[in-house]
Formats: C-alpha cells, structure tokens, sequence
C-alpha cells in the first residue's frame, strides 16, 4: 500500500447521509476476476448519465473538484453490504481519504485494509471543513496524519483521533498481513516457546 504521512489536495463536498456501498459501488461491478474498472464504476448511477455521458451535477464531475484526492462525506458513509469493490473504486479514482462524521464499521475496516484514511470530526468540526470546501477556490487542503491534523485553505487547523495500530499502519503503508509479518521473529520466538512447553503438540 502506499503510505499515508502527510497528503495534499482537493477535498469534494458530498454529504448525502446514508450512502451505502451499492451506490458507491453498483453490484453490477462485482462480476470481474479482478480488480480492473472499478474507477469507472464508483458511483456509477451518479456519475453517469444512462447513455454514458457524465451527469455535470455529480460533484466529482464539477469543475474544480474532479481531481479530488479527499470526499467530505455525510453521516454513516459506506453503510449496506461489505463489498470491498467500494474501497477499491475509491482508490483507483485517486481518493486518499474520506471526512466524516461515522462511517459504518465494515466500510471503515475495509478502508483501513486498503490504505484509504477515515476521518470522524465531531458535527461541528465537520460542517466547517465542508463549509470551506464547497467553493473550489477553497478546497484545497492538507491532510497530515503524524500530527493528526486537517489544514484548511485559510490556514485553520483541525485535530482528529485515530487509533495508534491503525494510524502507525497508514504511515507505514501496510495492510493487516505486513503489519503482522513485521512481528515475524516474536511469533517465532512464541512459537519455539510453546512447543518447548508443550513437546507433544508437536
């Protein structure tokens, strides 16, 4: 994965409450063996009109915002089915994280694994960054994990929480099985102690 230190961009207003991962990801991308168009999948019945050309009132296809590497994101973002396709469409769009106030708890895993950065701000925290990134002229931001902070475009800074495993993993760049094998040598040290204690499960 790639790591998460400290990422510039432009963060995209979207704070439909409820939006769950079949309108993020339709089901009709899950057929594939692989990963591969997805991008043009997110947010298919959004984006797209039905011949195939871009809806101009989706926000992602709005001037100013259809580069954005961070959504601001209304309440219980990602809730429905567990599909990863979701996280991996965001990803393959280019967004680095999402800015919230909840999100739903496998959406939220789903993201950790797959190096896309949550964010839950308090209400009032969270309208005044949508409130600055609303205007393209004012939506560029700076997300910096290490000092868990949102800078905004007037030079406001934000604090937020994370969970230490999760924050050092996002800086590191690893998913769930590189955080673990960093701790090869300590499993097999347990491994060789257990089995020293207890011969016959060998």
């Amino acid at each position: 994965m790639e790591p998460f230190i400290t990422v510039s961009g432009i963060a995209a207003p979207f704070p439909a409450a409820n939006v769950d991962t079949d309108v993020i990801m339709p089901k009709q991308f899950l057929k594939g063996i692989d990963r591969r168009g997805l991008d043009h999948g997110l947010f298919f019945d959004l984006r797209w009109h039905g011949d195939g050309t871009p809806n101009p009132d989706f926000v992602l296809n709005r001037s100013g915002w259809e580069d954005a590497r961070f959504l601001v994101v209304g309440p219980n973002f990602g809730c429905g089915s567990s599909r990863e396709h979701a996280v991996w469409g965001l990803k393959q769009v280019g967004i680095r994280a999402l800015i919230g106030t909840s999100f739903a708890g496998i959406f939220y895993d789903n993201c950790q694994r797959n190096g896309v950065l949550l964010i839950q701000l308090d209400a009032r925290e969270h309208r005044r960054v949508l409130e600055e990134v609303s205007q393209p002229d004012t939506a560029l931001i700076e997300i910096d994990l290490p000092a868990q902070c949102i800078r905004l475009a007037d030079g406001t800074a934000i604090a937020f929480t994370i969970d230490g495993l999760r924050k050092q993993a996002l800086i590191d760049g690893l998913d769930a099985v590189g955080s673990t094998l960093r701790k090869t040598r300590l499993i097999q040290a347990f491994e060789e102690q257990h089995l020293r204690a207890n011969p016959w499960l060998a």
